[in-house]
């Protein structure tokens, strides 16, 4: 199965009705399209992705998959702020900011270079975790950062079948105070990546994938205890 067949694969069915639904019964193949998005989703550098983006709707759709992230709790711990294009500026002078603080002596076209990546990929928007503080002590930190995790996939997996190219991206700017006050965030939370989408500017070969005996093994008991 092919991604352009994707949207007709699916049954049509309001995410708000509250109706269960059988995938299976509306795509005989839905595992086959799942698998097929899942291996040739690759990370793009903001610098490859070019207009055009996704629409309006396209991304509300994307941040809606976000929400079928889990949530232990349903304390929603995260949250995202979309930079537009009139804000891009505002975003540069952080990073240029930023440099300058790494590198006092940083030349005007290593700052220009560094005001340049906020202007990269057509859309954008910055992933935030909030950590602790809102009555719920018994949710760890690292769940918490799983939800997150979930909620990216989720909107790379739908951009991805929309077509788009996609990449999470971070840096020495991440944690910076002034993109902590850009960004309004409070004492408890933490700025985690930038979500870049948008066309992708030439294909690229799929990576090679660790095999699943690199990174899983099988519980033992132990005896002679």
């Amino acid at each position: 199965m092919t991604l352009a067949i994707a949207r007709s694969c699916l049954m049509p069915v309001s995410i708000h009705s509250g109706k269960s639904v059988r995938l299976g019964d509306a795509c005989p193949d839905y595992a086959e399209l799942v698998a097929t998005l899942i291996h040739t989703r690759q990370q793009r550098a903001p610098r490859r992705l070019l207009s055009p983006g996704p629409s309006t709707a396209q991304m509300t759709a994307y941040f809606e998959a976000a929400a079928a992230a889990p949530d232990h709790g349903q304390i929603l711990p995260w949250r995202f702020v979309v930079i537009p294009p009139q804000s891009r500026e505002a975003l540069g002078e952080v990073f240029a900011q930023s440099l300058l603080e790494r590198d006092p002596g940083a030349s005007e076209q290593e700052r220009a270079e560094a005001r340049d990546k906020a202007h990269r990929a057509p859309f954008l928007a910055l992933a935030i975790l909030r950590e602790d503080g809102d009555g719920h002590p018994e949710i760890p930190l690292a769940e918490r950062l799983i939800s997150l995790g979930c909620a990216l996939q989720n909107i790379l997996l739908s951009a991805h079948a929309d077509g788009f190219g996609s990449g999470l991206v971070s840096g020495q700017s991440m944690q910076t105070l002034q993109l902590r006050r850009l960004f309004a965030l409070d004492d408890n939370e933490s700025a985690v990546c930038f979500v870049a989408i948008g066309t992708a500017d030439r294909a690229k070969p799929i990576r090679q994938r660790p095999a699943p005996d690199t990174f899983v093994s099988t519980l033992q008991e132990r005896h002679g205890r």
